[in-house]
Protein backbone atom coordinates (compact mmCIF):
# COMPACT_ATOMS: atom_id res chain seq x y z
CA UNK A 1 0.00 0.00 0.00
CA UNK A 2 2.01 3.27 -0.81
CA UNK A 3 1.04 6.25 1.13
CA UNK A 4 -0.93 9.34 -0.12
CA UNK A 5 1.03 12.20 -1.30
CA UNK A 6 1.08 14.91 1.17
CA UNK A 7 -0.43 12.71 4.29
CA UNK A 8 0.97 12.80 7.57
CA UNK A 9 2.31 10.41 10.00
CA UNK A 10 0.52 10.99 14.28
CA UNK A 11 2.93 8.91 16.30
CA UNK A 12 1.48 7.88 19.77
CA UNK A 13 3.91 6.68 22.42
CA UNK A 14 2.27 5.90 26.05
CA UNK A 15 4.42 2.25 26.74
CA UNK A 16 6.09 3.94 30.28
CA UNK A 17 5.49 6.92 31.94
CA UNK A 18 5.61 9.28 29.16
CA UNK A 19 2.74 10.55 27.41
CA UNK A 20 3.81 11.76 23.53
CA UNK A 21 2.50 12.42 20.46
CA UNK A 22 4.34 13.72 17.27
CA UNK A 23 3.73 14.82 13.56
CA UNK A 24 6.17 13.52 11.21
CA UNK A 25 6.27 13.68 7.45
CA UNK A 26 7.32 11.21 4.34
CA UNK A 27 10.66 12.55 4.92
CA UNK A 28 11.30 11.95 8.38
CA UNK A 29 11.61 15.29 8.77
CA UNK A 30 9.27 15.98 12.93
CA UNK A 31 6.97 18.72 12.47
CA UNK A 32 6.00 18.33 16.36
CA UNK A 33 7.12 16.42 19.30
CA UNK A 34 5.01 17.10 22.61
CA UNK A 35 5.88 15.27 25.31
CA UNK A 36 4.28 15.51 28.88
CA UNK A 37 6.13 13.90 31.57
CA UNK A 38 5.18 12.42 34.98
CA UNK A 39 8.00 12.28 37.31
CA UNK A 40 6.70 14.63 39.69
CA UNK A 41 4.15 11.73 40.45
CA UNK A 42 6.13 8.92 40.80
CA UNK A 43 9.41 11.20 42.41
CA UNK A 44 8.34 10.15 46.03
CA UNK A 45 8.35 6.22 45.31
CA UNK A 46 11.15 5.85 43.33
CA UNK A 47 10.31 4.73 40.25
CA UNK A 48 7.33 4.29 37.96
CA UNK A 49 3.94 3.24 39.82
CA UNK A 50 1.82 1.50 36.68
CA UNK A 51 -1.35 2.49 38.16
CA UNK A 52 -0.42 6.32 38.53
CA UNK A 53 1.12 6.36 35.09
CA UNK A 54 -2.13 4.72 33.51
CA UNK A 55 -4.40 7.23 35.08
CA UNK A 56 -1.96 9.83 34.21
CA UNK A 57 -2.02 9.10 30.34
CA UNK A 58 -6.08 8.96 30.88
CA UNK A 59 -5.37 12.50 31.31
CA UNK A 60 -2.99 13.83 29.07
CA UNK A 61 -3.56 11.89 25.81
CA UNK A 62 -6.31 13.83 23.91
CA UNK A 63 -4.27 17.33 24.93
CA UNK A 64 -0.99 16.18 24.12
CA UNK A 65 -2.09 14.36 20.73
CA UNK A 66 -4.17 18.17 19.86
CA UNK A 67 -1.14 19.95 21.08
CA UNK A 68 1.05 18.09 18.11
CA UNK A 69 -1.40 18.85 15.46
CA UNK A 70 -1.61 22.29 16.70
CA UNK A 71 2.30 22.99 17.03
CA UNK A 72 2.44 21.06 13.37
CA UNK A 73 -0.58 23.30 11.95
CA UNK A 74 -2.17 19.92 10.80
CA UNK A 75 -5.54 19.25 10.94
CA UNK A 76 -7.01 15.56 11.44
CA UNK A 77 -7.53 15.50 7.38
CA UNK A 78 -3.89 15.84 7.21
CA UNK A 79 -3.07 12.58 8.64
CA UNK A 80 -3.05 9.34 6.45
CA UNK A 81 -2.37 6.74 9.31
CA UNK A 82 -1.83 6.42 13.02
CA UNK A 83 1.39 4.94 14.55
CA UNK A 84 1.23 3.58 18.09
CA UNK A 85 3.73 1.71 20.46
CA UNK A 86 2.38 -1.47 21.47
CA UNK A 87 4.72 -3.50 22.58
CA UNK A 88 6.76 -3.66 25.02
CA UNK A 89 6.15 -1.69 28.24
CA UNK A 90 3.69 -1.26 31.13
CA UNK A 91 0.43 -2.83 30.07
CA UNK A 92 -2.03 -0.32 31.54
CA UNK A 93 -0.06 2.66 29.92
CA UNK A 94 0.06 0.74 26.54
CA UNK A 95 -4.04 0.15 26.50
CA UNK A 96 -4.25 3.86 26.75
CA UNK A 97 -2.20 4.92 23.93
CA UNK A 98 -3.59 2.26 21.72
CA UNK A 99 -7.81 2.98 22.75
CA UNK A 100 -7.07 6.47 20.98
CA UNK A 101 -5.28 5.15 18.09
CA UNK A 102 -7.67 3.22 17.25
CA UNK A 103 -10.28 5.19 17.66
CA UNK A 104 -8.70 8.03 15.78
CA UNK A 105 -7.42 5.45 12.35
CA UNK A 106 -12.04 4.30 13.26
CA UNK A 107 -13.24 7.42 12.55
CA UNK A 108 -10.82 8.97 9.85
CA UNK A 109 -10.69 6.01 8.01
CA UNK A 110 -6.95 5.60 8.33
CA UNK A 111 -4.05 3.10 8.39
CA UNK A 112 -3.44 1.60 11.87
CA UNK A 113 0.45 1.13 12.39
CA UNK A 114 2.06 -0.56 15.48
CA UNK A 115 5.20 0.06 16.35
CA UNK A 116 7.77 -1.81 18.64
CA UNK A 117 8.94 0.86 21.20
CA UNK A 118 12.33 -1.12 21.67
CA UNK A 119 13.21 -0.76 17.67
CA UNK A 120 11.29 3.27 17.40
CA UNK A 121 14.68 3.63 20.28
CA UNK A 122 17.33 2.53 17.44
CA UNK A 123 15.33 4.20 14.66
CA UNK A 124 16.12 7.55 16.41
CA UNK A 125 19.53 6.82 15.32
CA UNK A 126 18.10 7.41 11.72
CA UNK A 127 16.76 10.35 12.79
CA UNK A 128 19.65 11.43 13.52
CA UNK A 129 22.08 10.71 10.59
CA UNK A 130 18.94 11.28 8.06
CA UNK A 131 19.72 8.90 5.89
CA UNK A 132 19.66 4.77 5.68
CA UNK A 133 22.00 3.19 8.25
CA UNK A 134 20.86 -0.77 8.28
CA UNK A 135 22.33 -2.98 8.56
CA UNK A 136 23.92 -3.19 11.78
CA UNK A 137 24.25 -3.50 15.37
CA UNK A 138 21.31 -2.12 17.66
CA UNK A 139 22.18 -1.38 21.12
CA UNK A 140 18.99 0.27 23.51
CA UNK A 141 19.90 0.92 27.27
CA UNK A 142 16.81 2.41 28.86
CA UNK A 143 15.19 2.32 32.28
CA UNK A 144 13.13 -0.75 31.53
CA UNK A 145 15.54 -2.86 28.67
CA UNK A 146 19.18 -3.37 27.93
CA UNK A 147 18.85 -5.08 24.80
CA UNK A 148 21.47 -5.67 22.21
CA UNK A 149 19.95 -6.08 18.41
CA UNK A 150 21.20 -7.85 14.79
CA UNK A 151 19.45 -4.78 12.85
CA UNK A 152 18.99 -6.35 9.25
CA UNK A 153 16.81 -3.64 7.97
CA UNK A 154 14.52 -0.67 9.74
CA UNK A 155 11.90 -3.71 10.09
CA UNK A 156 13.81 -6.85 10.66
CA UNK A 157 15.54 -6.98 13.70
CA UNK A 158 16.88 -10.03 15.94
CA UNK A 159 16.97 -9.83 19.54
CA UNK A 160 20.91 -10.95 20.37
CA UNK A 161 20.75 -10.77 24.25
CA UNK A 162 18.92 -8.39 26.91
CA UNK A 163 18.77 -8.48 30.70
CA UNK A 164 18.56 -11.15 32.54
CA UNK A 165 16.74 -9.04 35.44
CA UNK A 166 17.20 -5.45 36.19
CA UNK A 167 18.16 -3.19 33.25
CA UNK A 168 20.96 -0.60 33.18
CA UNK A 169 18.33 2.15 33.71
CA UNK A 170 16.05 0.22 36.63
CA UNK A 171 19.93 -0.33 38.68
CA UNK A 172 20.78 3.93 37.98
CA UNK A 173 17.02 5.12 39.78
CA UNK A 174 17.58 2.18 42.63
CA UNK A 175 20.93 2.99 42.93
CA UNK A 176 20.39 6.92 43.24
CA UNK A 177 17.38 6.04 45.96
CA UNK A 178 20.00 4.12 48.01
CA UNK A 179 22.40 6.79 48.21
CA UNK A 180 20.38 9.07 49.12
CA UNK A 181 19.80 10.94 45.29
CA UNK A 182 16.52 12.46 43.34
CA UNK A 183 14.37 10.31 40.77
CA UNK A 184 15.15 9.64 38.10
CA UNK A 185 19.02 8.28 39.25
CA UNK A 186 20.81 8.62 36.03
CA UNK A 187 21.13 12.03 35.65
CA UNK A 188 21.63 12.60 39.57
CA UNK A 189 24.20 9.78 39.32
CA UNK A 190 26.02 10.98 36.68
CA UNK A 191 25.91 14.55 38.27
CA UNK A 192 26.94 13.40 41.83
CA UNK A 193 30.15 11.11 40.13
CA UNK A 194 32.06 13.37 38.85
CA UNK A 195 33.15 14.49 42.24
CA UNK A 196 33.76 10.78 42.52
CA UNK A 197 36.74 7.91 41.98
CA UNK A 198 35.56 5.20 40.04
CA UNK A 199 38.27 3.07 41.27
CA UNK A 200 37.11 3.68 45.11
CA UNK A 201 34.93 0.57 45.09
CA UNK A 202 35.49 -2.60 42.77
CA UNK A 203 32.33 -3.90 41.92
CA UNK A 204 30.91 -6.58 39.81
CA UNK A 205 30.62 -6.79 36.40
CA UNK A 206 28.24 -9.88 35.51
CA UNK A 207 28.85 -11.70 32.17
CA UNK A 208 31.73 -9.57 31.18
CA UNK A 209 33.61 -12.91 30.33
CA UNK A 210 30.71 -14.43 29.54
CA UNK A 211 29.57 -15.69 25.81
CA UNK A 212 25.96 -14.77 25.70
CA UNK A 213 25.00 -11.66 25.12
CA UNK A 214 23.53 -10.98 28.05
CA UNK A 215 23.46 -8.49 31.09
CA UNK A 216 22.77 -8.67 34.95
CA UNK A 217 22.84 -5.79 37.15
CA UNK A 218 21.02 -7.05 40.36
CA UNK A 219 24.08 -8.08 42.15
CA UNK A 220 25.94 -5.15 41.01
CA UNK A 221 22.67 -3.26 42.59
CA UNK A 222 23.01 -5.44 46.10
CA UNK A 223 27.09 -5.10 46.02
CA UNK A 224 25.84 -0.79 46.06
CA UNK A 225 23.31 -1.72 49.15
CA UNK A 226 25.96 -3.33 51.35
CA UNK A 227 29.29 -0.67 50.22
CA UNK A 228 26.64 1.86 51.44
CA UNK A 229 24.45 0.30 54.33
CA UNK A 230 27.21 -2.59 55.92
CA UNK A 231 26.80 -6.33 54.91
CA UNK A 232 23.90 -7.67 57.39
CA UNK A 233 25.36 -9.88 60.09
CA UNK A 234 28.83 -8.61 59.65
CA UNK A 235 30.68 -6.86 62.46
CA UNK A 236 32.58 -4.19 60.55
CA UNK A 237 30.13 -0.91 60.18
CA UNK A 238 30.66 0.50 56.56
CA UNK A 239 32.15 3.81 56.12
CA UNK A 240 29.94 6.72 56.83
CA UNK A 241 27.61 8.28 53.85
CA UNK A 242 29.96 11.63 53.58
CA UNK A 243 29.22 13.50 50.27
CA UNK A 244 32.64 12.31 49.10
CA UNK A 245 31.93 8.38 50.08
CA UNK A 246 28.20 9.00 47.96
CA UNK A 247 30.42 10.50 45.25
CA UNK A 248 32.96 7.85 44.91
CA UNK A 249 30.36 4.68 45.86
CA UNK A 250 28.43 6.92 42.49
CA UNK A 251 31.03 7.09 40.58
CA UNK A 252 32.38 3.23 41.06
CA UNK A 253 28.94 2.14 40.39
CA UNK A 254 28.59 3.88 37.23
CA UNK A 255 32.01 2.45 35.82
CA UNK A 256 30.65 -0.91 36.28
CA UNK A 257 27.55 -0.39 34.71
CA UNK A 258 29.28 0.94 31.58
CA UNK A 259 32.09 -1.42 31.45
CA UNK A 260 29.65 -3.82 30.98
CA UNK A 261 27.91 -1.97 28.41
CA UNK A 262 30.63 -1.56 26.37
CA UNK A 263 31.96 -5.12 26.86
CA UNK A 264 28.81 -7.39 25.62
CA UNK A 265 28.11 -4.63 22.25
CA UNK A 266 31.74 -5.31 21.67
CA UNK A 267 30.86 -9.00 21.68
CA UNK A 268 28.17 -8.10 19.53
CA UNK A 269 30.17 -7.12 16.97
CA UNK A 270 32.14 -9.44 16.64
CA UNK A 271 29.82 -11.92 16.37
CA UNK A 272 28.12 -10.01 13.64
CA UNK A 273 30.56 -8.46 11.69
CA UNK A 274 28.61 -5.30 11.02
CA UNK A 275 30.23 -2.74 10.52
CA UNK A 276 27.41 0.41 12.50
CA UNK A 277 26.81 0.41 16.01
CA UNK A 278 23.10 2.69 16.88
CA UNK A 279 22.54 3.32 20.27
CA UNK A 280 19.29 4.61 21.61
CA UNK A 281 17.44 4.72 24.94
CA UNK A 282 17.07 6.95 28.17
CA UNK A 283 20.79 5.45 29.39
CA UNK A 284 22.24 6.44 26.15
CA UNK A 285 22.20 10.49 27.45
CA UNK A 286 24.92 9.34 30.02
CA UNK A 287 27.92 11.23 28.95
CA UNK A 288 30.62 8.13 30.21
CA UNK A 289 28.69 6.13 28.35
CA UNK A 290 28.26 8.32 25.19
CA UNK A 291 32.48 8.63 25.32
CA UNK A 292 33.31 5.20 25.53
CA UNK A 293 30.96 3.97 23.07
CA UNK A 294 32.89 6.98 20.76
CA UNK A 295 36.39 4.96 21.86
CA UNK A 296 35.15 1.81 21.24
CA UNK A 297 34.20 3.30 17.58
CA UNK A 298 37.51 4.12 16.89
CA UNK A 299 39.36 1.22 18.07
CA UNK A 300 37.39 -1.26 16.14
CA UNK A 301 36.98 1.38 12.88
CA UNK A 302 33.14 1.60 12.61
CA UNK A 303 30.44 4.07 12.16
CA UNK A 304 28.47 4.87 15.74
CA UNK A 305 25.29 6.79 15.48
CA UNK A 306 24.02 7.85 19.21
CA UNK A 307 20.29 8.95 19.44
CA UNK A 308 20.37 12.80 19.73
CA UNK A 309 20.10 13.23 23.63
CA UNK A 310 16.45 14.44 23.29
CA UNK A 311 15.19 11.36 21.59
CA UNK A 312 17.13 9.25 24.31
CA UNK A 313 14.30 9.18 26.46
CA UNK A 314 10.82 8.54 25.60
CA UNK A 315 9.18 10.41 22.79
CA UNK A 316 7.14 10.36 19.87
CA UNK A 317 9.08 11.37 16.81
CA UNK A 318 11.17 7.96 17.13
CA UNK A 319 7.70 6.74 16.09
CA UNK A 320 9.05 7.74 12.55
CA UNK A 321 9.61 4.06 12.39
CA UNK A 322 6.10 3.83 11.63
CA UNK A 323 6.79 5.19 7.92
CA UNK A 324 9.42 2.47 7.11
CA UNK A 325 5.76 0.08 8.16
CA UNK A 326 3.44 1.99 5.89
CA UNK A 327 5.76 1.79 3.05
CA UNK A 328 5.85 -1.68 3.63
CA UNK A 329 2.47 -2.10 3.40
CA UNK A 330 2.50 -3.75 7.16
CA UNK A 331 -0.30 -2.65 8.75
CA UNK A 332 -1.69 -3.95 12.09
CA UNK A 333 -5.91 -4.61 12.47
CA UNK A 334 -8.23 -2.70 14.16
CA UNK A 335 -8.64 -5.65 17.25
CA UNK A 336 -4.82 -5.41 17.67
CA UNK A 337 -3.87 -5.93 21.31
CA UNK A 338 -0.94 -4.91 23.60
CA UNK A 339 2.00 -7.16 23.90
CA UNK A 340 4.03 -5.80 27.32
CA UNK A 341 6.50 -8.70 27.24
CA UNK A 342 9.60 -8.61 25.65
CA UNK A 343 9.27 -10.79 22.30
CA UNK A 344 12.48 -12.95 21.22
CA UNK A 345 11.28 -13.47 17.88
CA UNK A 346 12.88 -11.12 14.51
CA UNK A 347 10.80 -8.64 13.26
CA UNK A 348 9.86 -10.44 10.30
CA UNK A 349 8.52 -13.65 12.18
CA UNK A 350 6.63 -11.36 13.97
CA UNK A 351 5.07 -10.17 10.53
CA UNK A 352 4.71 -13.61 9.26
CA UNK A 353 2.97 -15.14 12.09
CA UNK A 354 0.57 -12.34 12.28
CA UNK A 355 -0.21 -12.56 8.34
Amino acid sequence: MEPPAGKLLLAIESSCDETAAAVINRNRQVLSNVVATQHELHERFGGVVPEIASRAHLERILPVIDEALRQANAALSDLGAIAVATHPGLVGSLLVGLTSAKTLALVLGIPLISINHIEAHIYACRMAAGRDLFPAVGFVVSGGHSNLYDCRSPVDFELLGSTTDDAAGEAFDKVAQILGLDYPGGPQIEVVARNGDPQAVKFPRAFLHDARLDFSFSGLKTAVLYAAKGTPGARAQPLPLTPQRVADLAASFQAAVVDSLIGKCDQALKQTGRRTLLVGGGVAANTLFRQQLGELASRRKIELVIAEREFCTDNAAMGALGWELWERGMLAPLDLDVKPGLVRKSSSERVASSN
